[in-house]
């Protein structure tokens, strides 16, 4: 069965859409039970917490990197999609985040505010590209930050940052734009559903917590990206 995202679009191929509901550890992915929706209402925001292992992690971790599997966990977190439905996602952050993160994502389900879809980045192999041209909101992925100079590890190696609706929030590097579906939002202007706009629902969610915002670097702003650190 042609699985899709909570904007109804099909998912890219090999790519496993997760949910909350009942998440099992098959090979190196996380994988679960379709998403569900709500007609009328929505179901209580609910939050879910348990360890994970390097098996589970997949490609997105492998020795070397600057946190141990000890020291992440898997949330189960609901979310509401842009079909305005209650939505079950999974994400992997650090441990010491935990409990910001899970306020954060109760404050946006309680503002209606909208995600594409929300998978560990072991769903698409460990690829950040795949990841962002997907939609997809995640946590931990242990890769190199994407910024001049020599290779250092990204905030999201030790998985204390997010990155949230990649295409409607892209990452502007000069005449770059990440992921290229991204393109038809450069302009922060004019502002859209699942968009992260200074003192709007997503920027305020994160920032009542501490978190800083991507979108505040002048020369490239990130707006899909939310770190605990500033980087």
């Amino acid at each position: 069965m042609l699985k899709t995202t909570s904007a109804g679009r099909p998912c890219r191929a090999g790519v496993v859409v997760l949910s909350l509901a009942t998440a099992v550890a098959v090979g190196p992915l996380l994988v679960s039970s379709s998403s569900h929706g709500a007609t009328t209402g929505l179901a209580p925001f609910a939050s879910h917490v348990s360890k994970v292992n390097a098996a589970q992690l997949g490609r997105s971790w492998r020795p070397g990197c600057p946190v141990a599997p000890t020291q992440l966990r898997l949330l189960r977190l609901r979310y509401v999609g842009f079909d305005q439905r209650a939505h079950d996602g999974l994400m992997i952050v650090n441990v010491r985040v935990v409990p910001s993160v899970i306020r954060i994502f109760a404050t946006l389900y309680g503002k209606r505010f909208p995600i594409h879809s929300m998978a560990p980045a072991s769903s698409y192999g460990g690829s950040d590209p795949v990841s962002m041209a997907a939609d997809n909101t995640s946590g931990f992925n242990c890769r190199y930050a994407v910024a001049p100079g020599p290779p250092r590890w990204s905030v999201h190696a030790f998985g204390e940052a997010i990155d949230v609706n990649p295409v409607q929030n892209p990452y502007l590097i000069g005449r770059v734009t990440e992921p290229t579906a991204g393109t038809g939002f450069e302009n922060r202007a004019v502002v859209r559903p699942g968009m992260a706009v200074r003192d709007g629902v997503l920027v305020s969610a994160f920032t009542s917590v501490g978190w800083y915002w991507g979108g505040r670097w002048s020369a490239t702003p990130d707006y899909q990206h939310f770190s605990s650190t500033g980087g």
